[in-house]
């Protein structure tokens, strides 16, 4: 059987994630003690104990996740084998961890540089997303050119059929939201987020984010990472480099992804870490595939 390994990114979050696995494993206690150390704010008492508002913060939502991400991975059996890994835009990094490219901490202090980076340029900006549903590709990106007349506005998540977001500023975003409805989207949605992810409003934060990925050692991939950028899979250190610096402008192809996972044979796509979110997402792409998650003590304790 062929398995790819998934990771969870923004909007996956929930207060108390991680929390049985940090109660029962020494390991996982110190990988949040660790954590810690790099990222300068206790990662475990937010995660654990919120509030919400504090976790949803992307400087501290994008490293707690991976962190609990990471702690779900570290406990799979040596026997629970994969062929690939692929994550959703910050989940990117942790599939990279996964597939031995970076360790753990240096993941970490990436992933610090790029949230907060995130963080401070959607405060610096007037940007926002919003996500689109029924409406075809084609149709998403004609509305996001016509709506450019009214400034940057862009495809940010190809998640599903029928469910795109698009990113930009604010003004741009609200006009291409009333086109889309004009044009029939069955549903336009506004959602609450701190910025316009995956658009060139990000841009005042690739340099910081360019100059720390260019300064860590990647390793070759132990197996392919499925790029957010091209839906490739890629093994060699310096394309994965570049792929993430482009990924922080560029559209999350999760659905081409996916699909490539299928034409390659994947028998079965597993999410590691919180929630459900790419579960539901790969079975609105392809219906037959067998799907998995494991983010808690008693799902991993059923591997062994």
């Amino acid at each position: 059987m062929k398995r790819a390994l998934v990771f969870p990114g923004q909007a996956s979050q929930y207060v108390g994630m991680g929390q049985d696995l940090f109660d029962k494993h020494q390991s996982i206690k110190d990988m949040y003690s660790t954590a810690t150390e790099i990222l300068g704010f206790d990662v475990a008492e937010v995660s654990f104990n919120g509030p919400l508002e504090a976790l949803t913060e992307t400087k501290v939502t994008q490293p707690a996740l991976f962190v609990a991400s990471a702690s779900v991975f570290s406990l799979l059996p040596k026997s629970y084998e994969f062929s690939l890994t692929a994550g959703h835009s910050l989940g990117e990094f942790s599939a990279l961890y996964a597939a031995g490219v970076l360790s753990f901490e240096d993941a970490l202090a990436i992933v610090k540089v790029r949230s907060q980076g995130m963080q401070s340029a959607g405060e610096s900006q007037t940007g926002t997303m919003a996500a689109i549903l029924n409406m075809s590709r084609e149709d998403v990106t004609k509305v996001c050119k016509h709506a450019a007349l009214r400034g940057i506005v862009q495809p940010a998540n190809f998640n599903s059929p029928g469910q795109i977001v698009i990113s930009g500023e604010t003004v741009a975003v609200h006009y291409a939201m009333e086109i889309a409805k004009n044009l029939g989207a069955r549903k336009v949605l506004a959602l609450n987020v701190s910025g316009a992810f995956h658009s060139p409003l990000m841009a005042p934060a690739k340099k910081d984010l360019s100059a720390i990925i260019e300064s860590t050692t990647f390793k070759k991939a132990r197996v392919p990472v499925v790029a957010n950028v091209d839906a490739t899979p890629t093994s060699d250190p310096k394309q994965i480099k570049a792929n993430l610096i482009d990924q922080l402008q560029s559209p999350v192809l999760w659905e081409d992804t996916v699909q490539f996972m299928v034409n390659d044979g994947v028998d079965e796509i597993v999410e590691i870490g919180p929630g459900k979110v790419l579960q539901g997402l790969v079975k609105r792409i392809n219906r037959e595939m067998t799907t998995g998650g494991i983010e808690n003590l008693e799902q991993l304790e059923a591997l062994s």
